[in-house]
């Protein structure tokens, strides 16, 4: 197949606008139907949607949102159990050709029955992605960058959620089947533009020498380290260490779901609750509640007009699009460890004066609380928006890098779909006080980060390979300065040998025979 004939920092860079054209897909797609977004215009209201399908009540308005969440999941678990198989690149072309597929299904809807295949077939395509791309964006970059790059995909997906609240807040004003039709459609566009994209990419160089394709490997690593050849010291040496890290992980022979399970200096077991927990943590911060339900939460919790709800949760949403371009400078200065802390201490600070605000259940404190949820958006982008998606894929080995990727998409899934359910009957229920839920939650996430979660910041992926071999309850987490299990490895440098002249060869056998 057709690579592109670039190198160095600009296969990088190709790379990483793939893997941000598939996470401005996830952020619309997920925009497109949640209720801060285009269905908070579709669903919301007496429109032309609500024609269309006979004015679904509450309940259904729900399951159509909700079902998308369930398809993500369902996506996720086929990565999880075929991933590693397929191969980072030929799943994500299949997440964006089954987007398509879930496109033209969804826009061409004429029946309930129709719209949920399509919100189903459209979920699984976003799960194949969620799943693959972070994997795929770490395997392919330095240690040095990793983190901002991956941290990048997430600055784009919240760039995708305000394209899409504000093309439904526009097309709001629109009568017609345009008001929810084209909204939905143009989600092709990023998904075809996705597909274009991956296909004319390299497959991670990582995968490719578990799979047994060392020839196409060595190239793969040539374009990303920018050489000419494939006998280049560079070349040899990061061959070298990907090919050790592998012989480590491959010493049980081949991959059984068990190895999941197991402890030792490896540490499978702690690498993959590392990555469901930071899921499940991101999920129970509240920023669903705050993210996807703010006009709901400014309507119904703060008293505010409908259309003051509207704009405020699409201003909302661009604070949070600000904010998330601030880890692209801190994430690999400061750390993983320290922007999780910081984030969930000042979550958990918006959320308790934002119930004292609204437990006073004036007008001016009402403001006072909408401008806690603006502070809340920002520190939840320098640390727990992109965190848990850089994080499974970098503290999971390579054996299991697939399937650790696959398992955290699952459950974030799950937790998406649990809190966007939750949500809105307990606000109906206790108004503000869920605030103090959310805030009692993002509490206990800093100690559980202090203790657990080793700092990943500037490693190699094979160097992350050895970041529990300290052992014990918290895995040298406790105890190591900043949470640094593990240094910098160095391997010896790889000497390239010079073929020798005809003359030195004969020279060579002359003393031989004279010998």
């Amino acid at each position: 197949m057709w690579i592109l004939p670039v190198r160095g920092k600009a296969m990088v860079w190709a790379i990483t606008a793939c893997c941000c054209q598939g996470f401005l897909l996830l952020g619309y797609d997920q925009g497109e139907f949640l209720n801060s977004s285009v269905m908070s215009g579709i669903i919301g209201a007496e429109n032309q949607f609500g024609h269309d399908f006979g004015n679904p009540d509450a309940t259904t308005q729900g399951l159509i949102v909700a079902i998308y969440d369930i398809g993500c999941a369902v996506g996720s678990l086929i990565v999880f159990f075929w991933g590693e198989r397929i191969g980072r690149k030929r799943m994500i072309m299949m997440g964006a050709a089954t987007m398509i597929i879930g496109t033209a299904i969804l826009t061409s809807s004429t029946t309930r029955a129709q719209l949920y295949v399509g919100r189903i077939v459209t979920g699984i395509g976003n799960g194949f992605n969620s799943s693959s791309i972070p994997v795929y964006q770490s395997e392919t970059c330095g240690g040095a960058i990793r983190g901002a790059l991956v941290c990048l995909n997430s600055t784009i997906t919240i760039v995708g959620l305000v394209i899409a609240y504000w093309l439904d807040y526009g097309l709001s004003f629109v009568s017609g089947p345009v008001q929810w039709r084209l909204p939905i459609g143009f989600q092709a566009v990023f998904a075809l533009c996705l597909f274009i994209q991956v296909a004319m990419l390299p497959d991670s160089p990582r995968w490719l020498l578990a799979h047994g394709y060392e020839e196409e490997a060595s190239k793969v690593i040539a374009l990303l380290e920018d050489h000419d050849t494939v006998d280049h010291p560079d070349v040899i040496q990061a061959r070298k260490e990907i090919e050790m890290s592998l012989a480590q992980e491959s010493e049980g022979g081949p991959f059984r779901y068990r190895e999941l399970l197991h402890g030792g200096p490896i540490g499978n077991f702690r690498r993959i609750c590392l990555c469901i927990a930071v899921n499940v943590m991101q999920q129970f911060t509240g920023s669903n509640m705050i993210n996807y339900l703010a006009p709901v939460v400014y309507q119904n919790t703060m008293g505010l007009s409908r259309n003051l709800s509207l704009i405020l949760g699409g201003c909302t949403s661009i604070t949070y699009m600000f904010a998330s371009f601030i880890p692209l400078w801190t994430v690999d200065r400061f750390g993983r460890r320290p922007l999780l802390m910081i984030s969930a201490t000042g979550l958990s600070t918006c959320f308790i004066l934002a119930s004292i605000l609204l437990s006073i259940g004036t007008r001016p404190a009402a403001f006072a609380a909408t401008a806690m949820v603006f502070i809340f958006q920002i520190f939840l982008g320098i640390g727990f928006l992109p965190i848990p998606w850089l994080y499974p894929a970098e503290i999971s080995t390579t054996r299991i890098r697939a399937r650790g990727s696959a398992i955290s998409s699952f459950f974030n899934w799950m937790c998406v779909f649990a809190v966007v359910q939750m949500t809105p009957p307990a606000i109906a229920n206790i108004d503000w006080r869920v605030f103090i839920i959310f805030a009692v939650f993002n509490a206990c996430w800093v100690p559980i980060v202090y203790f657990f979660f080793p700092e990943t910041r500037g490693l190699e992926l094979e160097e992350i390979d050895h970041i529990f071999e300290k052992g014990g309850i918290t895995g040298g987490v406790w105890g190591s300065k900043g949470g640094r299990t593990t240094a910098h490895m160095h391997y010896p440098p790889v000497v390239p040998i010079e073929p020798k002249s005809d003359d030195d060869l004969k020279a060579e056998e002359e003393k031989l025979e004279i010998s």
